[in-house]
């Protein structure tokens, strides 16, 4: 029989969670004949202990970082190893229900879709952590067409090809969840939600901070100046070539001349179309090449 999923659970300092979830875990995928791949990405409790005790009678995979390398980095390294069509992260806080896991297999199945984000219609969080995914999603909007909601979901379900060959250029850091998303929707594949239920952690603590937040602003940048650059420098040229006119516009009416100011902002605006110019062709020099790769 060919397995149709494997389930990616990256783990960090997860003892508490783990110990109470990871059998629940191993029993599905037994029941479903999925495989299990779970990163312990340098972990400094007992994380490791519990999957290699839960693990040595299965031939269910452990992938064991010395130091730790990131969220992401996890994550890549337990795709990386995936055999199956498809594989689905969750994570390793108890928070995603495993009936989920099956109910994205079978809506990926059905639209044959290249991606199936799980939107999270009953997650418990603060009001600044709320504002903060808000604020993630509004920018991601402006800089690129995003027909999801949920973009920093942690349960997505990928077909596995294309997930090995897009997570060579998505970060090692939490930014990644977004990340990849944005790659499968920016490479036009087909990106679907489905809602999915969201219960409290099991144990542990969340590592998210602000620095995550502002660690995936920059990532979002670099993947449009990676894809399409002009959405970032167009905008820049027109407010500053904008700004030029206007400030320039009360000297002429005064006869005072040409303002040294606004023919500034003017040059700096046509600086940034050209550059923007410059990074398209790149954007696309890059694109041919990997197409004929």
């Amino acid at each position: 029989m060919n397995k149709q999923l494997t389930i990616v659970i990256p783990a960090y300092n997860e003892e508490s969670s783990l110990s109470r979830y990871l059998s629940e875990v191993t029993g599905f995928c037994d029941e479903n004949a999925y495989d299990l791949i779970i990163v312990d990405d340098g972990s400094k409790d007992k994380t490791h202990q519990i999957i290699e005790n839960a693990f040595e009678k299965t031939a269910y995979k452990l992938i064991h970082h010395k130091l730790n390398k990131g969220y992401g980095s996890a994550i890549k390294a337990g795709i990386k190893q995936a055999e199956t069509d498809y594989v689905i992260t969750i994570d390793a806080d108890g928070q995603h229900q495993l009936t989920d896991v099956k109910k994205l297999l079978d809506k990926i199945l059905e639209t044959d879709a290249d991606m199936i984000v799980g939107k999270r219609k009953s997650a418990k969080s603060t009001l600044y952590r709320n504002l903060g995914r808000w604020t993630i999603k509004k920018i991601a909007g402006i800089l690129l067409p995003l027909p999801i909601s949920d973009l920093n979901s942690g349960m997505k379900i990928y077909r596995s090809d294309l997930a090995k060959e897009y997570i060579k250029i998505c970060p090692d850091t939490m930014a990644f969840s977004d990340v990849i998303t944005l790659v499968f929707i920016q490479e036009k594949n087909l990106v679907l939600e489905e809602e999915i239920e969201i219960s409290e952690r099991l144990g542990g603590e969340s590592t998210i901070n602000t620095m995550t937040a502002v660690d995936t602003v920059k990532e979002i940048l670099n993947i449009v100046m990676l894809f399409n650059p002009m959405r970032i420098f167009f905008p820049l040229s027109v407010f500053f070539v904008g700004l030029g006119f206007l400030w320039g516009i009360p000297f002429i009416l005064l006869k005072r001349g040409v303002s040294t100011g606004s023919l500034m902002a003017v040059m700096i605006g046509m600086l940034f179309f050209l550059l923007g110019l410059i990074a398209e062709q790149l954007s696309q020099i890059r694109k041919g090449r990997d197409g004929e790769s």
